[in-house]
């Protein structure tokens, strides 16, 4: 590796004035030799050298994007209003239920926040499925070459952006990524955030601050499930507990709110939450069912559609808040 590499997560600079030999390199990410001409060497992990964004913790076991600092605020998005439903919600439930029923409501309501925060972490902290890049372009085998390819137009080596290969019987064209020197399996798509080429690349999510690709999206769908579930959840009983007050003080709805204002703003919130959430699990299900990412999916795309869909709203929601920040 030429020059200097920027390490992140609190890693020490490292720079080599020669290239690595491709044999030092090994795929299980176990250890790499840095200039072997020199005595002093010692044994470098793949993280330390690493050329992409992406921000390593604990001796590179776990994996962040670059914009992790995200995390701060869909945790603090998730945590407020359960605190508020624990806090203020919950001890009208507890007192008037019977048999103690309103504690297993609480119960209930910690167990799915930790729950999300779990599934949020092991989205968020897990390899989404990066695949390591090439030190030198593979060799030519002899494809040719478009005419579009802009190494055509210069001196020196190059190789065609798109050859075909075999999957299941079936021809399928691969691109070639110019930063990883390596061609894109089909599916992957290289990340312009965490300047990685990941494996069935689905997008990269702003509130996780991670790429969503075949490692890690069982988590993801599984967090955002669960999210609606937790909202839903909460939603639910404290309609109840606005049903409770007007029984027990025989008012209209809207006394009852001025009663209970957590619970008016816990509704209105969790509603809101409800349908981002609560739609971009049915639009994942969709593309589970269907076969599809949705960087690839269409008319539904985030990425490659300008519609409407809760996954784009929310996207642009929180791009809003964080320019405005």
């Amino acid at each position: 590796m030429g020059g200097g590499e920027k390490m992140r997560g609190g890693e020490k600079m490292y720079s080599t004035s020669t290239p690595m030999p491709t044999h030092q390199l090994s795929d299980s990410n176990r250890g790499i030799m840095g200039n072997h001409n020199d005595n002093n060497a010692r044994n470098l992990r793949v993280y330390q050298t690493w050329k992409g964004s992406n921000i390593f913790c604990f001796g590179g076991r776990l994996v962040f994007g670059p914009d992790v600092r995200s995390l701060f605020l869909t945790i603090f998005l998730i945590m407020i209003p359960v605190i508020l439903f624990c806090a203020f919600v919950s001890q009208r439930l507890i007192n008037d239920f019977q048999h103690q029923l309103g504690y297993y409501v609480v119960v209930i309501c910690v167990i799915l926040t930790a729950n999300v925060i779990i599934l949020l972490f092991l989205t968020s902290a897990r390899d989404p499925g990066i695949i390591p890049r090439n030190l030198h372009p593979p060799e030519d085998e002899g494809s040719s070459i478009s005419v579009d390819w802009p190494g055509s137009q210069v001196a020196g080596p190059s190789l065609p952006p798109t050859k075909d290969v075999m999957v299941n019987g079936m021809v399928v064209k691969v691109k070639y990524c110019q930063t990883c020197l390596l061609y894109r399996p089909p599916r992957c798509s290289h990340c312009s955030i965490c300047n990685n080429c990941v494996e069935r690349f689905d997008h990269h999510c702003p509130w996780v601050g991670q790429c969503i690709g075949k490692r890690n999206y069982r988590f993801f769908f599984m967090f955002v499930s669960s999210t609606t579930m937790l909202c839903l959840y909460v939603l639910a009983f404290c309609w109840v507990n606005i049903r409770k007050i007007m029984d027990t003080y025989h008012c209209n709805m809207w006394t009852a709110f001025l009663k209970s204002p957590v619970s008016g703003i816990l509704i209105l919130y969790t509603f809101i939450c409800a349908w981002f959430v609560g739609g971009l699990t049915a639009f994942h299900l969709y593309l589970i069912f269907t076969n599809q990412v949705a960087i690839f999916s269409s008319p539904l795309s985030l990425c490659c559609s300008k519609s409407f869909t809760p996954h784009y709203a929310a996207c642009k929601l929180f791009y809003f808040f964080a320019d405005n920040i």
